[in-house]
């Protein structure tokens, strides 16, 4: 296995296994040895990121997170991915004390879109705790875009969709999601980020168009470009 990439997934294992699959059929590969070289760590038991931000007691995720790093790192992986967007609060916390690069989801999603919509609002779906820590507000600010976040009761449908729904293996909730989009419709976003890979597994399995952006595609692209291989 030559310089691998490593994975850290498993938050939670839908969102892991989606996001492998669309690295695998995005590579422009003829035969099984022009894929990339991948190590996945699908590290299921990583506590709940959401509750260790709101409760500010950070010790478990980022303990396990930097474990999990510095795991990948010994198994001579050349660069990390991330497929949970909460978990990037500890990820930069982490950043410096390992040799290797992470490759920013949040970061990489901001200047896509920056691209796409420029001087655009953006609406960020996400869990409380991504919403609190404020990672895409930030980075979409920086690139010149405005984000655009739910009031409480839209919020609560959101965590509705991601925890009572795809973290269980139920499918979306329809009318729940509705009211939810309508919502992001009517403050004018020129595009919505999934900011939670539970939410992606909802627009791959809805077949949601482009108004929704997904950072996993967006992550997957680099890594794919990382690896020196091209995207397609």
């Amino acid at each position: 296995m030559e310089h691998p990439i490593g994975i850290i997934g498993g938050m939670g294992p839908m969102a892991s296994q989606l996001f492998y699959k669309m690295v695998t059929e995005h590579t422009a590969a003829e035969r099984d040895q022009d894929h990339i070289d991948l190590i996945l760590l699908s590290d299921a038991s990583m506590p709940d990121r959401t509750a260790a931000i709101l409760s500010g007691q950070y010790e478990g995720p980022y303990e396990q997170l930097l474990s999990d790093a510095r795991l990948l790192e010994q198994c001579g992986c050349t660069a990390i991915a991330i497929t949970c967007n909460t978990a990037h609060f500890f990820a930069d916390m982490i950043a410096d004390k390992i040799g290797i690069p992470i490759l920013h989801m949040i970061r990489e999603t901001a200047a896509a879109l920056a691209g796409r919509y420029p001087g655009g609002v953006v609406g960020v779906m996400a869990t409380d705790g991504t919403v609190q820590t404020g990672l895409y507000q930030k980075a979409l600010t920086e690139r010149g875009l405005t984000p655009w976040t739910p009031p409480a009761e839209i919020q609560k449908e959101v965590m509705h969709q991601i925890y009572d729904r795809v973290k269980k293996g139920l499918p979306c909730d329809q009318e729940s999601w509705a009211r939810i989009e309508a919502a992001y419709r009517q403050a004018g976003c020129a595009a919505v980020v999934l900011a939670c890979t539970e939410l992606s597994v909802i627009k791959a399995d809805e077949g949601l168009g482009d108004w929704y952006v997904d950072p996993m595609e967006t992550l997957a692209r680099k890594v794919i470009e990382t690896a020196g291989k091209t995207y397609h």
